[in-house]
C-alpha cells in the first residue's frame, strides 16, 4: 500500500472522528485549542491502536485464508464505507454533548474507531508495516478531529453529512482497488 492509498484510508477512516468531533464543537460552542488537542488525542489515540489491535488479531489466521484475503480487505471497507453513506443519509441526530470527560469520550473513542480494527485485520493480508500506517492513521485523525470541533464551533452540522459520505466513498473505492489489484485487473 503506498502513500497516497494509505493517506485516503486514514482521511476515510477519520471521518467518523471528525463528524462527532463537529458535534462536539457544536456543543462546546467556543473551541478552544486545549478542547481540540483533547478531541484530537482521544479520537487520534485509538484510531491509531485498533488497527494495530486488528492487525495482531489478523496475522493469527493469514496463513491459513491467504488465498482470499483480497476479498476479505475489499469486504470489510466495503461494509464500513456502505456503513457510514447510511449514516451520512440517515435522519437520526445524535443529541450534542460538550463533555469531554473521560467517561464519555471513552466510548466515542472506541465507537469511531472500530472500523480501524476491521482495517487493522485487513493490514495483516496485505503489504503494510502497520508501525508506519498506525501512527499515520492517528496523526491524520488528530489533526482532523482538532480541525471538526472548530468546524463544529464555528459552523454547526453543515460538514458532518458531507464527511461521512466522503470516508465512506473512499473507503469503498479502496476496498475495490485492492480486490481489482489482486485480480490482475488493475495494470497498477
Amino acid at each position: 500500500m503506498g502513500l497516497v492509498e494509505l493517506f485516503l484510508l486514514a482521511v476515510g477512516l477519520s471521518m467518523d472522528a471528525f463528524a462527532v468531533a463537529v458535534c462536539k464543537g457544536l456543543a462546546l460552542r467556543e473551541s478552544k485549542p486545549r478542547h481540540m488537542a483533547l478531541v484530537g488525542l482521544w479520537f487520534g489515540g485509538f484510531q491509531a491502536l485498533m488497527p494495530v489491535i486488528g492487525y495482531l488479531l489478523g496475522v493469527q489466521f493469514k496463513d491459513a485464508i491467504t488465498a482470499i484475503d483480497h476479498w476479505i480487505a475489499f469486504f470489510l471497507l466495503a461494509v464500513i464505507g456502505g456503513n457510514m453513506i447510511r449514516e451520512a443519509f440517515s435522519k437520526e441526530e445524535e443529541p450534542a454533548d460538550a463533555s469531554l470527560t473521560p467517561k464519555k469520550m471513552l466510548p466515542l473513542a472506541v465507537a469511531t474507531s472500530i472500523d480501524a480494527l476491521a482495517v487493522g485485520v485487513s493490514f495483516a493480508f496485505l503489504d503494510v508495516q502497520i508501525g508506519l500506517a498506525a501512527s499515520f492513521i492517528g496523526i491524520i485523525t488528530f489533526l482532523l478531529s482538532g480541525a471538526g470541533v472548530k468546524v463544529g464551533s464555528l459552523f454547526g452540522m453543515k460538514y458532518k453529512q458531507r464527511a461521512e459520505l466522503v470516508g465512506g466513498v473512499i473507503l469503498i473505492l479502496l476496498g475495490l482497488k485492492i480486490l481489482l489489484e489482486h485480480l490482475g485487473l488493475l495494470p497498477f
